[in-house]
């Protein structure tokens, strides 16, 4: 377990948060029970599909809504909406979806520097299937994503990030591993934070001892759900999957859906309520969770008020459609 490093204020010189994951368009639409079953999909979870797949579903969609997406994309672009200076990299080809994913996180209010890949993968899309419960299916095309790799990090922005915060879906390729511990390495030379979340139960059994590892050994903050955080550490027992997380970890701020969160230390644990609301689309509440969490820990905020705000943008995300904002974020944590 890393020793935690505390935080002071934000410098106007460096960035809150500096995101590294899967850079996607999510297109959103919705679809019933009936629709997942025609094409063999799993409600509720996440697939990797190829070209061809992409295309079948993407042309069986009904009306959706074209943006920038990717997990640790959205917590960024929610951290910027909470007052963060925030930055992402991530790889998108030089194409028109590409286009589309700069356009709207630097809109955002994002700063993304990573250079397009010109000549090979087109850029990656989430087909995001949102049932009438709320439940979202993810099919994802990963495209230009799997070419991310240590070439694309950027040292000065790392080392001026309070926290780097890195995707678990990102995780997959043996280059992006490569890049998550170079990242950790610059990070921690500079005294810096580093965060990753688990993403999905999905990533982490595909990678399990190598999670594990990086969790223990490099990581300072732990994002995950109640699935995520079990799969880590083969128990269908979330506290003693807690308990194991509070041993290995600085910091972990674990999520239960309607039940909350519980955020830990070595020797302190704090229990988060949620905020109530209506459940419209599940799609990014993780991601604004963290951003929520993130922007408050970076302000210097106490960890019980980190949890709150955490809560809070959550509780926005999931009221609407899509994973992005879109009710002014600094005005619902000042409440």
């Amino acid at each position: 377990m890393r020793l935690p490093i505390p935080f002071g204020r934000r410098s106007m010189t460096s960035l809150d948060i500096l995101g590294i994951g899967n850079a996607i368009v999510d297109v959103l639409a919705r679809a019933g029970d009936d629709f997942l079953a025609r094409h063999g999909m799993a409600k509720g979870s996440m697939a990797l599909i190829g070209t061809e797949d992409a295309e079948r579903i993407y042309a069986a969609m009904g009306p959706g809504v074209e943006s920038s997406g990717g997990s640790a994309a959205n917590t960024c672009a929610a951290a910027a909406a909470l007052g963060a200076r925030v930055g992402y990299l991530g790889k998108v080809a030089d194409d028109a979806l590409g286009q589309v994913f700069r356009h709207d996180i630097t809109a955002a209010g994002v700063t993304f520097p990573t250079a397009p890949l010109s000549g090979g993968a087109p850029t990656a899309r989430c087909l995001i299937l949102v049932s009438p419960d709320g439940q979202r299916t993810m099919n994802t095309f990963l495209g230009a994503c799997v070419t991310f790799g240590e070439a694309d990090i950027d040292p000065v922005a790392v080392a001026g990030a309070q926290v780097t915060y890195l995707e678990g879906y990102l995780f997959d390729p043996p280059a992006a591993q490569a890049a998550f511990r170079e990242a950790a390495r610059i990070a921690h030379a500079a005294d810096r934070k580093v965060a990753i979340t688990l993403s999905d139960p999905f990533c982490v059994e595909r990678h399990r001892d190598a999670f594990r590892a990086f969790v223990k050994n490099e990581a300072d903050i732990l994002f995950a759900n109640e699935a995520e955080i079990c799969a880590l550490y083969q128990t269908d027992d979330f506290d003693a999957a807690a308990t194991i997380a509070q041993s290995e970890i600085g910091l972990a701020a674990l999520t239960r859906s309607e039940k909350g969160s519980l955020i830990l230390t070595a020797t302190t644990a704090h229990e988060v309520a949620a905020v109530p609301t209506q459940v419209v689309d599940t799609t990014g509440a993780g991601d604004a969770y963290a951003a929520g969490f993130l922007a408050a820990l970076t302000a210097g905020r106490e960890l019980a008020e980190c949890g709150r705000w955490a809560s809070v943008a959550a509780a926005e995300a999931i009221s609407h459609f899509g994973a992005r904002p879109q009710a002014d974020l600094k005005a619902l944590v000042a409440k």
